[in-house]
Protein backbone atom coordinates (compact mmCIF):
# COMPACT_ATOMS: atom_id res chain seq x y z
CA UNK A 1 0.00 0.00 0.00
CA UNK A 2 1.28 3.45 -0.90
CA UNK A 3 2.92 5.58 1.78
CA UNK A 4 3.21 8.69 -0.37
CA UNK A 5 0.56 10.50 1.63
CA UNK A 6 2.55 10.50 4.87
CA UNK A 7 1.91 13.74 6.70
CA UNK A 8 5.36 15.22 6.92
CA UNK A 9 4.56 18.45 8.73
CA UNK A 10 3.23 16.88 11.91
CA UNK A 11 5.35 13.72 11.70
CA UNK A 12 8.77 15.26 11.13
CA UNK A 13 9.99 14.91 14.72
CA UNK A 14 10.26 11.21 15.48
CA UNK A 15 11.52 11.64 19.01
CA UNK A 16 14.35 9.21 18.29
CA UNK A 17 17.83 9.86 17.01
CA UNK A 18 18.87 7.02 14.73
CA UNK A 19 22.22 5.68 15.77
CA UNK A 20 24.29 6.51 12.70
CA UNK A 21 27.36 4.40 12.24
CA UNK A 22 26.09 1.73 14.60
CA UNK A 23 27.04 -1.66 13.21
CA UNK A 24 24.14 -3.50 11.61
CA UNK A 25 24.77 -7.27 11.49
CA UNK A 26 25.64 -8.67 8.05
CA UNK A 27 22.69 -10.04 6.15
CA UNK A 28 19.49 -9.07 4.41
CA UNK A 29 17.20 -7.00 6.64
CA UNK A 30 13.57 -6.68 5.54
CA UNK A 31 12.39 -3.36 6.97
CA UNK A 32 8.69 -2.58 7.43
CA UNK A 33 7.73 1.03 6.73
CA UNK A 34 4.64 3.12 7.58
CA UNK A 35 1.41 2.60 5.64
CA UNK A 36 0.37 6.17 6.37
CA UNK A 37 1.58 8.21 9.34
CA UNK A 38 5.38 8.50 9.21
CA UNK A 39 5.66 8.04 12.99
CA UNK A 40 4.45 4.46 12.65
CA UNK A 41 7.97 3.30 11.86
CA UNK A 42 9.82 1.42 14.61
CA UNK A 43 12.97 2.60 16.36
CA UNK A 44 14.78 -0.54 15.23
CA UNK A 45 13.84 0.15 11.60
CA UNK A 46 15.29 3.66 11.91
CA UNK A 47 18.54 2.27 13.33
CA UNK A 48 18.84 -0.24 10.48
CA UNK A 49 18.18 2.43 7.86
CA UNK A 50 20.80 4.63 9.50
CA UNK A 51 23.47 1.97 9.79
CA UNK A 52 23.06 -0.52 6.91
CA UNK A 53 25.87 -0.67 4.37
CA UNK A 54 23.48 -0.85 1.41
CA UNK A 55 19.89 0.31 1.09
CA UNK A 56 17.36 -1.11 -1.35
CA UNK A 57 13.73 -0.28 -1.97
CA UNK A 58 10.88 -0.81 -4.39
CA UNK A 59 10.61 2.97 -4.74
CA UNK A 60 13.80 4.80 -3.82
CA UNK A 61 12.03 8.19 -3.82
CA UNK A 62 9.64 7.02 -1.11
CA UNK A 63 12.51 5.69 1.02
CA UNK A 64 14.53 8.90 0.56
CA UNK A 65 11.52 10.91 1.67
CA UNK A 66 10.97 8.72 4.74
CA UNK A 67 14.62 9.04 5.70
CA UNK A 68 14.48 12.83 5.33
CA UNK A 69 11.43 12.99 7.62
CA UNK A 70 13.35 11.13 10.33
CA UNK A 71 16.66 12.87 9.80
CA UNK A 72 18.60 9.91 8.39
CA UNK A 73 21.31 10.90 5.89
CA UNK A 74 22.03 8.59 2.99
CA UNK A 75 25.62 9.76 2.80
CA UNK A 76 27.77 7.82 0.35
CA UNK A 77 25.86 4.57 0.78
CA UNK A 78 24.36 2.98 -2.35
CA UNK A 79 20.58 3.12 -2.71
CA UNK A 80 19.39 0.39 -5.08
CA UNK A 81 15.97 0.20 -6.71
CA UNK A 82 14.62 -3.34 -6.57
CA UNK A 83 11.22 -4.06 -8.08
CA UNK A 84 9.39 -6.43 -10.41
CA UNK A 85 10.82 -4.84 -13.54
CA UNK A 86 14.54 -4.76 -12.72
CA UNK A 87 15.06 -7.86 -10.57
CA UNK A 88 17.38 -9.57 -13.03
CA UNK A 89 19.81 -6.65 -12.88
CA UNK A 90 19.42 -5.59 -9.23
CA UNK A 91 19.33 -9.00 -7.54
CA UNK A 92 22.91 -10.06 -8.42
CA UNK A 93 24.22 -6.71 -7.16
CA UNK A 94 22.49 -7.11 -3.81
CA UNK A 95 23.58 -10.73 -3.46
CA UNK A 96 27.20 -9.72 -4.09
CA UNK A 97 26.97 -7.20 -1.28
CA UNK A 98 25.58 -9.88 1.04
CA UNK A 99 28.27 -12.35 0.04
CA UNK A 100 30.89 -9.69 0.88
CA UNK A 101 29.55 -9.64 4.43
CA UNK A 102 27.67 -6.36 4.15
CA UNK A 103 24.34 -5.46 5.70
CA UNK A 104 21.60 -4.81 3.14
CA UNK A 105 18.31 -3.18 4.20
CA UNK A 106 15.36 -3.71 1.87
CA UNK A 107 12.44 -1.37 2.62
CA UNK A 108 8.94 -1.81 1.30
CA UNK A 109 7.21 1.17 -0.27
CA UNK A 110 4.76 0.91 2.60
CA UNK A 111 3.97 -1.82 5.09
CA UNK A 112 5.65 -5.19 5.53
CA UNK A 113 7.96 -6.40 2.74
CA UNK A 114 6.73 -9.31 0.59
CA UNK A 115 3.05 -8.63 1.45
CA UNK A 116 1.88 -7.55 -2.04
CA UNK A 117 5.33 -6.06 -2.37
CA UNK A 118 8.50 -7.14 -4.22
CA UNK A 119 11.27 -8.85 -2.32
CA UNK A 120 10.27 -12.50 -2.39
CA UNK A 121 12.83 -13.52 -5.02
CA UNK A 122 15.53 -11.55 -3.20
CA UNK A 123 14.76 -13.27 0.10
CA UNK A 124 14.57 -16.70 -1.49
CA UNK A 125 17.87 -16.19 -3.33
CA UNK A 126 19.61 -15.08 -0.12
CA UNK A 127 18.28 -18.11 1.76
CA UNK A 128 19.35 -20.45 -1.04
CA UNK A 129 22.85 -18.98 -0.83
CA UNK A 130 22.98 -19.61 2.91
CA UNK A 131 23.01 -15.90 3.74
CA UNK A 132 21.33 -14.39 6.84
CA UNK A 133 17.79 -13.07 6.34
CA UNK A 134 16.22 -11.03 9.14
CA UNK A 135 13.08 -8.96 9.62
CA UNK A 136 12.48 -5.64 11.36
CA UNK A 137 8.71 -5.95 11.90
CA UNK A 138 6.35 -3.01 11.80
CA UNK A 139 3.25 -1.68 10.09
CA UNK A 140 1.07 -4.02 8.04
CA UNK A 141 -2.19 -3.02 6.37
CA UNK A 142 -3.44 -6.60 6.74
CA UNK A 143 -3.06 -6.69 10.53
CA UNK A 144 -4.15 -3.08 10.99
CA UNK A 145 -7.37 -3.73 9.06
CA UNK A 146 -8.00 -7.00 10.89
CA UNK A 147 -7.65 -5.18 14.21
CA UNK A 148 -10.31 -2.54 13.44
CA UNK A 149 -12.69 -4.69 11.37
CA UNK A 150 -14.55 -6.33 14.24
CA UNK A 151 -14.18 -9.69 12.50
CA UNK A 152 -12.66 -12.86 14.02
CA UNK A 153 -8.88 -12.74 14.09
CA UNK A 154 -8.09 -16.24 15.37
CA UNK A 155 -7.82 -17.51 11.79
CA UNK A 156 -7.51 -15.40 8.65
CA UNK A 157 -6.41 -15.73 5.04
CA UNK A 158 -4.69 -12.93 3.16
CA UNK A 159 -5.58 -13.43 -0.51
CA UNK A 160 -4.04 -10.29 -2.02
CA UNK A 161 -5.56 -8.48 -4.99
CA UNK A 162 -8.42 -10.21 -6.84
CA UNK A 163 -7.89 -10.63 -10.61
CA UNK A 164 -8.95 -7.64 -12.69
CA UNK A 165 -11.03 -9.56 -15.27
CA UNK A 166 -14.58 -10.54 -14.41
CA UNK A 167 -14.36 -14.28 -15.14
CA UNK A 168 -11.06 -14.75 -13.32
CA UNK A 169 -12.29 -12.69 -10.37
CA UNK A 170 -15.47 -14.77 -10.03
CA UNK A 171 -13.46 -18.01 -9.99
CA UNK A 172 -11.04 -16.51 -7.48
CA UNK A 173 -13.85 -15.40 -5.13
CA UNK A 174 -15.81 -18.66 -5.40
CA UNK A 175 -12.71 -20.60 -4.42
CA UNK A 176 -12.46 -18.45 -1.28
CA UNK A 177 -16.15 -18.75 -0.39
CA UNK A 178 -16.09 -21.93 1.75
CA UNK A 179 -12.88 -21.16 3.64
CA UNK A 180 -13.35 -21.15 7.42
CA UNK A 181 -11.32 -18.00 8.07
CA UNK A 182 -11.70 -14.25 7.86
CA UNK A 183 -10.77 -13.30 4.28
CA UNK A 184 -8.53 -10.29 3.67
CA UNK A 185 -8.24 -8.69 0.21
CA UNK A 186 -6.52 -5.64 -1.19
CA UNK A 187 -8.41 -3.72 -3.85
CA UNK A 188 -8.00 -0.73 -6.12
CA UNK A 189 -10.36 2.23 -5.54
CA UNK A 190 -11.29 1.96 -9.23
CA UNK A 191 -12.59 -1.59 -8.79
CA UNK A 192 -13.98 -1.64 -5.24
CA UNK A 193 -17.57 -1.04 -6.45
CA UNK A 194 -17.48 -3.99 -8.86
CA UNK A 195 -15.62 -6.28 -6.46
CA UNK A 196 -18.20 -5.72 -3.71
CA UNK A 197 -20.99 -6.53 -6.18
CA UNK A 198 -19.12 -9.68 -7.23
CA UNK A 199 -18.63 -10.67 -3.59
CA UNK A 200 -22.40 -10.53 -3.09
CA UNK A 201 -22.87 -12.87 -6.07
CA UNK A 202 -20.08 -15.28 -5.15
CA UNK A 203 -20.24 -15.34 -1.34
CA UNK A 204 -23.86 -14.33 -0.71
CA UNK A 205 -25.41 -11.07 0.50
CA UNK A 206 -25.42 -11.76 4.23
CA UNK A 207 -21.75 -12.33 5.03
CA UNK A 208 -20.54 -9.60 7.41
CA UNK A 209 -17.63 -7.56 6.06
CA UNK A 210 -15.62 -4.36 6.44
CA UNK A 211 -14.05 -1.96 3.96
CA UNK A 212 -11.01 -0.18 5.41
CA UNK A 213 -9.72 2.85 3.51
CA UNK A 214 -6.62 5.01 4.01
CA UNK A 215 -5.52 3.23 7.18
CA UNK A 216 -3.48 5.41 9.60
CA UNK A 217 -3.86 8.41 7.27
CA UNK A 218 -5.80 11.63 7.75
CA UNK A 219 -8.94 10.38 6.00
CA UNK A 220 -9.00 6.89 7.52
CA UNK A 221 -12.41 5.27 7.19
CA UNK A 222 -13.84 1.89 8.19
CA UNK A 223 -17.27 0.89 6.83
CA UNK A 224 -18.87 -2.23 8.29
CA UNK A 225 -21.97 -4.20 7.35
CA UNK A 226 -23.19 -7.11 5.27
CA UNK A 227 -21.78 -7.54 1.79
CA UNK A 228 -25.13 -6.41 0.38
CA UNK A 229 -25.10 -3.25 2.50
CA UNK A 230 -21.52 -2.45 1.55
CA UNK A 231 -22.14 -3.06 -2.15
CA UNK A 232 -25.08 -0.65 -2.03
CA UNK A 233 -23.09 1.94 -0.06
CA UNK A 234 -20.21 1.94 -2.55
CA UNK A 235 -22.22 1.37 -5.77
CA UNK A 236 -22.33 5.00 -6.88
CA UNK A 237 -19.48 6.31 -4.78
CA UNK A 238 -16.22 7.65 -6.18
CA UNK A 239 -13.53 6.23 -3.92
CA UNK A 240 -9.91 7.28 -3.44
CA UNK A 241 -7.03 5.81 -1.48
CA UNK A 242 -5.75 2.40 -0.50
CA UNK A 243 -8.38 -0.21 0.41
CA UNK A 244 -8.49 -3.44 2.43
CA UNK A 245 -11.64 -5.59 2.31
CA UNK A 246 -12.33 -8.17 5.02
CA UNK A 247 -15.09 -10.78 4.91
CA UNK A 248 -16.31 -12.99 7.75
CA UNK A 249 -15.73 -16.73 7.48
CA UNK A 250 -18.24 -18.97 5.81
CA UNK A 251 -20.93 -20.40 8.02
CA UNK A 252 -20.33 -24.06 8.75
CA UNK A 253 -22.54 -26.24 6.58
CA UNK A 254 -23.54 -29.65 7.86
CA UNK A 255 -24.75 -31.90 5.09
CA UNK A 256 -26.44 -35.28 5.38
CA UNK A 257 -25.80 -38.09 2.90
CA UNK A 258 -28.84 -37.20 0.81
CA UNK A 259 -27.67 -33.59 0.40
CA UNK A 260 -24.14 -34.68 -0.56
CA UNK A 261 -25.46 -37.19 -3.11
CA UNK A 262 -27.73 -34.57 -4.67
CA UNK A 263 -24.83 -32.13 -4.93
CA UNK A 264 -22.64 -34.81 -6.48
CA UNK A 265 -25.29 -35.72 -9.07
CA UNK A 266 -25.55 -32.07 -10.07
CA UNK A 267 -21.79 -31.61 -10.24
CA UNK A 268 -21.22 -34.86 -12.17
CA UNK A 269 -23.52 -33.61 -14.93
CA UNK A 270 -20.83 -31.14 -16.00
CA UNK A 271 -17.60 -32.19 -14.25
CA UNK A 272 -15.23 -35.09 -14.04
CA UNK A 273 -15.50 -37.34 -10.98
CA UNK A 274 -12.36 -35.80 -9.51
CA UNK A 275 -13.50 -32.19 -10.01
CA UNK A 276 -17.03 -32.91 -8.80
CA UNK A 277 -15.72 -34.54 -5.63
CA UNK A 278 -13.36 -31.63 -4.99
CA UNK A 279 -16.12 -29.04 -5.47
CA UNK A 280 -18.62 -30.79 -3.21
CA UNK A 281 -15.99 -31.53 -0.55
CA UNK A 282 -15.02 -27.84 -0.49
CA UNK A 283 -18.63 -26.67 -0.39
CA UNK A 284 -19.53 -28.82 2.61
CA UNK A 285 -16.21 -29.00 4.41
CA UNK A 286 -15.91 -32.76 3.98
CA UNK A 287 -12.84 -34.99 3.50
CA UNK A 288 -12.07 -35.04 -0.23
CA UNK A 289 -11.17 -38.75 -0.22
CA UNK A 290 -14.55 -39.75 1.25
CA UNK A 291 -16.49 -37.61 -1.23
CA UNK A 292 -14.38 -38.95 -4.11
CA UNK A 293 -15.28 -42.54 -3.22
CA UNK A 294 -18.94 -41.54 -3.08
CA UNK A 295 -18.63 -39.80 -6.45
CA UNK A 296 -17.00 -42.88 -8.00
CA UNK A 297 -19.94 -44.99 -6.93
CA UNK A 298 -22.48 -42.52 -8.35
CA UNK A 299 -20.57 -41.92 -11.55
CA UNK A 300 -20.64 -45.57 -12.62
Amino acid sequence: MSGKEAETTRDRASGHRPQEGRAVPPGLHFVSTPIGAARDITLRALDILAGADVLAAEDTRTLRHLMEIHGIPLGSRPLVAYHDHNGEAALPRLLRALEEGKSVAYASEAGTPLISDPGFELGRAAIAAGLPVLAAPGASAVLCALTVSGLPSDRFLFAGFPPSTKAARDTFLRDLAPIQATLVLYESPKRINQTLADLVQCLGPDRYAAVCRELTKRFEEVTRGTLKELAEAFAEREVKGEIVVLIDRAAEVRADAETVDAALDKALASMTVKDAAAAVAAAYGLPRRDVYQRALARGR
